[in-house]
C-alpha cells in the first residue's frame, strides 16, 4: 500500500503483514484516553510490533483539576473538600493527610478518642479500596462474578461509614484538631458486627479468585516488576510490598495510634500481577483486625473528639512535611504557610503517580492481551495522578 511519510510529504510503498517472507511494520496504537480498560482518563501511547509492545508512553493530564493551586484560595477547613477526591477511593485516608500536615504546623495535641477513632477508619477506608479494586481487576481480565463478592462487603462497610459521617464516598469527617463530632451513640458495635460479617464472608471472594486457574494463567509472571525498579521508579504501597520492599509508614514511622498497634506488612517476592492481587486481599484481612482493635479501644476512652478552634484558623508561618501510609501507597502532604488563612503552597506527592510511571517498564515485551492484566494491577487512580 502507499503512505504518505510526515517528515517529507512523500509517497512511499509499504508492505505490512505478519506471513512467511513478508515484512512487517510498527504500529502505534492510543489506549484511551477514554477507554474502559483504564480507571479514570489515562492516555497510553503504545507501539506495537503485531501484539507485543515495543514501547509505551503513559500520558497524563486529562484529568487535571489544579487541586493544589485551588488549595491556595482556600482556608484549611474549606481544603479538606478538595483533598478527599483526588484519590476518589480513599477519601478519608486524603483529608487525613492534610489535616495531620495543619496540625504539625500548628504543634496542636489531638484528643486520644479521636485519635483512635481515625486510625479505625482510616482501616476502614483502606478495606473500601482494596475491595474495589478486588472486584474491578478479574472483571477486567473477564471474570465477572467477583465484583458481585466485592461489593457486597463494600456495601455492608459503606453502612457504617456513611452512618458515623453522613457521607458514602466524601466522608469530610476529619477536621483541624480531631472530628467532625462524637459518633452515633451504639455505633462502634455496629461497626464491629460489620466487621465480623466481612471477614467471615471474605474467603467466599478468596476462594473463587486466589487459585482460580484462568486468573493464574493471566497474572503469574506477568507484569513484573523487581524491587529495584520498584525503588527506583519511587513505587509504594501494596505495588513495591508484591516486589519485595519490605516498607510500611504505619509500622516503619507510625503516626495516629499505630504505635500502639502491632501492624503485620504483608509482603511478596514475585512482584508480577498475582503477587500485587495477592497483597490487597491479604491486606483486607490485617486492616479488619486492625479496625476492630481500634474500635475496641475506643471504647475504653472517654472525652472529646475534637478541639475547640478559633473562627479563623491559621497556621503560623513556617512548613512541614506529613506523610501517611495512604491504601494505594506513601502520599506526602508538603506545607507551606506564611501565617495566614490559607496555605502558601500545599505539594502532594500522591502513591499513583509514583506508581503509573512504572509502566513505561512493565508493559514493553508483553503481549496486547496482558497489557489490560498489568495495567489494572498497578492500582492506581488517574485523580491521584493529576491532582
Amino acid at each position: 500500500m502507499s503512505v504518505m511519510t510526515a517528515d517529507t510529504g512523500t509517497l512511499r510503498e509499504l508492505t505490512v503483514g505478519t506471513g512467511a517472507g513478508l515484512d512487517t511494520a510498527d504500529m502505534v496504537l492510543n489506549i484511551g484516553p477514554q477507554h474502559p480498560s483504564t480507571h479514570g482518563v489515562l492516555r497510553l501511547k503504545l507501539v506495537l510490533d503485531g501484539e507485543r509492545v515495543i514501547s509505551c508512553e503513559p500520558i497524563v493530564g486529562y484529568m487535571h483539576r489544579g487541586a493544589e493551586k485551588l488549595f491556595e484560595v482556600r482556608d484549611y477547613r474549606q481544603i479538606i473538600v478538595l483533598a478527599n477526591r483526588h484519590d476518589w477511593l480513599s477519601a478519608f485516608s486524603n483529608e487525613l493527610g492534610v489535616v495531620l500536615a495543619v496540625e504539625r504546623l500548628m504543634g496542636m495535641e489531638v484528643p486520644e478518642r479521636a485519635v483512635w477513632l481515625r486510625t479505625a477508619l482510616a482501616e476502614l477506608n483502606r478495606v473500601l479500596n482494596h475491595l474495589m479494586f478486588l472486584g474491578s481487576y478479574p472483571l477486567e481480565i473477564g471474570a465477572i462474578t467477583p465484583v458481585f463478592y466485592a461489593f457486597r462487603e463494600r456495601e455492608t462497610l459503606q453502612a457504617v461509614m456513611e452512618e458515623v459521617s453522613g457521607g458514602r464516598m466524601h466522608y469530610m469527617f476529619n477536621r483541624v484538631g480531631g472530628l467532625k463530632e462524637e459518633v452515633p451513640a451504639g455505633w462502634t458495635r455496629r461497626a464491629r458486627e460489620a466487621i465480623g460479617e466481612v471477614r467471615r464472608r471474605l474467603p467466599d471472594l478468596d476462594n473463587l479468585i486466589r487459585r482460580n486457574e484462568i486468573f493464574l494463567a493471566r497474572t503469574v509472571g506477568v507484569g513484573v516488576l523487581s524491587a529495584a525498579e520498584a525503588a527506583a521508579f519511587g513505587a509504594s504501597g501494596p505495588v513495591a510490598r508484591a516486589s519485595g520492599l519490605d516498607f510500611d509508614l504505619r509500622r516503619d514511622e507510625p503516626y495516629l495510634a499505630y504505635g500502639s498497634l502491632d501492624v503485620p506488612v504483608v509482603t511478596r517476592t514475585a512482584g508480577d500481577c498475582h503477587a500485587r492481587f495477592e497483597i490487597l486481599l491479604d491486606q483486607v484481612y490485617v486492616s479488619l483486625d486492625l479496625a476492630e482493635r481500634c474500635l475496641e479501644q475506643v471504647d475504653r476512652i472517654s472525652g472529646p473528639v475534637n478541639v475547640r478552634l478559633p473562627k479563623v484558623v491559621k497556621a503560623p508561618e513556617g512548613h512541614t512535611y506529613a506523610w501517611t501510609e495512604n491504601p494505594l501507597g506513601i502520599n506526602g502532604y508538603y506545607l507551606v504557610s506564611r501565617g495566614e488563612k490559607t496555605p502558601w503552597r500545599m505539594k502532594l506527592r500522591t502513591a499513583s503517580y509514583a506508581n503509573v510511571q512504572a509502566l513505561a517498564t512493565l508493559l514493553p515485551g508483553c503481549l496486547v492481551p496482558d497489557l489490560i492484566a498489568v495495567l489494572g494491577s498497578m492500582f492506581f487512580v488517574v485523580g491521584d495522578i493529576d491532582k
